[in-house]
């Protein structure tokens, strides 16, 4: 539904611990995955037609289905909206994932609200809607303009769980959401306040029963078309013939109701009308002019008026669809022709195993003008495309190749990183090229498939002392911070899957904390540098995390000279903490710790201090004492093979 704002928070505030009691207690069976088959995106049916946990049909007369009826807490909250009840779900989004950009153009959407009310969440879990960003905290209530362009990410370990319900609205709903309040305006003295539980039971609850027309009035007709035609662009060349064509089917369509109204007697002749009005605008090109929304005007005119109209074909099971957008998008250019890209200018990935500090780097490199980011790690923006998750590869690991980055994969990747880039200051990013940094620790994993998609990538290595990256990797999986895969298909492990799924990983079930924290580090270690070597020298350069926190500014310039990015800032001695800090780091020499002495053998360790020791000599211009050569890489490899090769020898004794 088109709102006045694109967020408005209601004034109630629920108890999301107890509401989470109740949901959390449903089992894994109950949950569905989503029509479409998105990733990391499923839901548990509370009301569907006639109480069918399976129907998904806007069609018919609502009611609540088993799952709600074990819930009476949920109950309350939703007889506390004083609304008329439609499609109501749990909406949940794994860790890492994401709900991708589209717009609600099902006519079901044109007059129904979506009321949200977060039960688990974490504060870095984004909703984004038509240019605003909010975070919707636990227990909060909320409606937004789905006829914008909306998106939710969930850039963290756990998942996101909401109850989303559909409506109409209602009497006491109209009062409550004229007392709510938009994030962008400055309301000091407005506050929610705390629901209170009513007793209210579930027969109590309003369900509606008329959602979809039979035969759609003429006077319904007119209010989307003009609708829709004030959303358009009105001065493209083909609006004026489109405009003549849908005056003509509501002419028609006016004519045929005074005679037959819902009776189906007319239904042959309102059928021809419709598909005469299709062909029209079909061959007008109406798909060729964009709405403010970025759909276009012929699958709107569809969605909203030639679908719905009549319900003689009528086939609505189908749900919520998020138009896949990459058909319409030019392939990525190919590095070979030489030519320009034209969107992505030497596009910044920064790559390195888990908690070699890249966040900081990031957080710091992302300060300089004309670099845009999509504001964190892009865990969902990738994984979001179908055959880009872990389950297209059957749960093996989070690498991808060359041979991922199909046409149609690489237009729609493109597609959602421009969509998302935001400046320093939270501006768009402007057509044309422009320069981008990315970082996601995942990345290791995927040089060669970014190197296919963005062809002019450069990748930067962050170095960090391996006793340190695994003594945090440690402490990352011992704080659940960092859960990656809550329920990992075949992982029985004490603790859930943290950090990024790396090959082989089902050799480690079972296996101590320290053995699989030095597989991971070894495994990525290994894979990152092999895809650096194969790349030409002059696509990427090294940083040193230690040179990072002892001389911020020099480090910085450094790298902004490597990569040819302004600079304008002057940074304080000791940069502030990233984010995703645990422990404050420190920068050592040191010995080993003894739990680090137990992750890899004899000649493991012996690398790893002669590793941490080197301090080469420059070998160009951008290099400094702080840059890792070749030698200190190729000994930083020989440790993770070494860690790799003891841990295969272990699994064969």
């Amino acid at each position: 539904m088109r709102l006045q704002a694109r967020f408005i928070q209601l004034p109630l505030k629920y108890d999301a611990e107890r509401l989470a009691k109740e949901v959390l207690a449903f089992s894994e069976d109950c949950w569905l995955p989503h029509p479409q088959r998105f990733e990391g995106n499923d839901f548990l049916p509370l009301i569907s037609v006639n109480g069918e946990a399976a129907n998904e049909s806007f069609t018919g007369q609502m009611a609540p289905t088993e799952y709600l009826k074990k819930c009476p807490h949920l109950i309350e909250v939703l007889a506390s909206f004083g609304a008329s009840l439609g499609r109501t779900r749990l909406m949940r989004l794994s860790g890492g994932a994401e709900v991708t950009p589209h717009v609600d153009i099902h006519y079901y959407w044109r007059d129904r609200m979506r009321i949200h009310v977060p039960i688990v969440t974490q504060p870095t879990v984004t909703f984004q809607c038509g240019g605003l960003t909010v975070n919707m905290a636990e227990g909060e209530c909320w409606i937004f303009d789905t006829f914008s362009r909306h998106r939710v990410v969930n850039d963290a370990e756990k998942k996101r769980i909401h109850l989303v319900a559909d409506t109409v609205g209602g009497e006491g709903f109209f009062t409550l959401a004229a007392g709510g309040r938009l994030p962008e305006q400055q309301q000091p003295n407005w506050q929610p306040r705390a629901f209170e539980p009513t007793g209210a039971t579930i027969d109590q609850l309003e369900y509606e029963r008329e959602n979809m027309p039979v035969v759609m009035t003429p006077w319904e007709i007119q209010n989307h078309v003009d609708f829709l035609f004030r959303e358009a662009q009105q001065n493209h060349p083909q609006f004026p013939h489109v405009a003549h064509a849908a005056s003509h089917f509501t002419h028609i369509w006016r004519a045929l109701w005074s005679t037959y109204g819902e009776s189906k007697e007319g239904w042959p002749r309102y059928r021809k009308a419709l598909d005469q009005f299709f062909g029209q605008i079909r061959a007008a090109r109406a798909n060729e002019i964009k709405l403010r929304n970025g759909s276009d005007l012929f699958a709107t005119l569809t969605a909203l008026v030639i679908a719905p109209a009549l319900s003689d074909q009528r086939n609505d099971t189908s749900g919520e669809t998020r138009p896949d957008v990459a058909p319409q998008l030019a392939a990525a250019p190919n590095i070979n022709t030489g030519a320009a890209d034209p969107r992505f200018d030497r596009p910044i990935f920064v790559v390195n195993p888990p908690r070699s500090g890249s966040s900081l780097l990031f957080e710091t490199l992302a300060q300089a003008p004309n670099i845009y980011t999509v504001g964190g790690e892009s865990h969902g923006v990738i994984e979001g495309i179908r055959g880009l998750g872990i389950a297209a590869s059957d749960f093996n690991s989070n690498e991808l190749d060359a041979r991922h980055a199909r046409p149609e994969v690489a237009a729609m990747l493109r597609e959602r990183f421009s969509q998302q880039l935001r400046d320093r200051d939270g501006a768009p990013a402007p057509a044309g090229r422009v320069r981008i940094l990315e970082k996601t620790p995942k990345n290791a994993l995927r040089i060669p498939f970014l190197a296919k998609v963005f062809p002019e990538a450069r990748f930067v290595y962050l170095y960090r002392d391996p006793r340190q990256v695994l003594s945090s990797m440690m402490e990352g999986w011992e704080s659940g911070r960092f859960v990656m895969y809550r329920d990992l298909p075949g992982w029985t492990g004490e603790r859930p899957w943290s950090f990024l799924l790396t090959p082989g990983w089902r050799d480690l079930d079972g296996k101590p904390l320290n053995q699989i924290v030095a597989s991971q580090w070894a495994s990525s270690t290994t894979i990152m540098l092999d895809a650096l070597d194969a790349l030409p020298k002059e696509r990427w350069v090294s940083a040193r995390y230690d040179a990072l926190l002892a001389d911020p500014n020099a480090e910085i310039a450094r790298l902004c000279a490597a990569n040819e990015l302004e600079w304008d800032r002057h940074l304080e001695e000791k940069l502030p903490l990233a984010r995703h800090t645990v422990s404050i780091p420190i920068i050592t020499n040191g010995a080993p710790a003894p739990t680090i002495l137990m992750l890899c053998g004899l000649q493991s360790l012996q690398s790893l201090n002669a590793l941490s020791a080197q301090r080469p000599a420059k070998s160009n211009e951008h290099s400094s004492s702080h840059a890792p050569g070749s030698d200190a890489l190729h000994a930083h490899r020989s440790c993770a093979r070494g860690c790799v090769l003891q841990g295969a020898a272990a699994k064969r004794s």
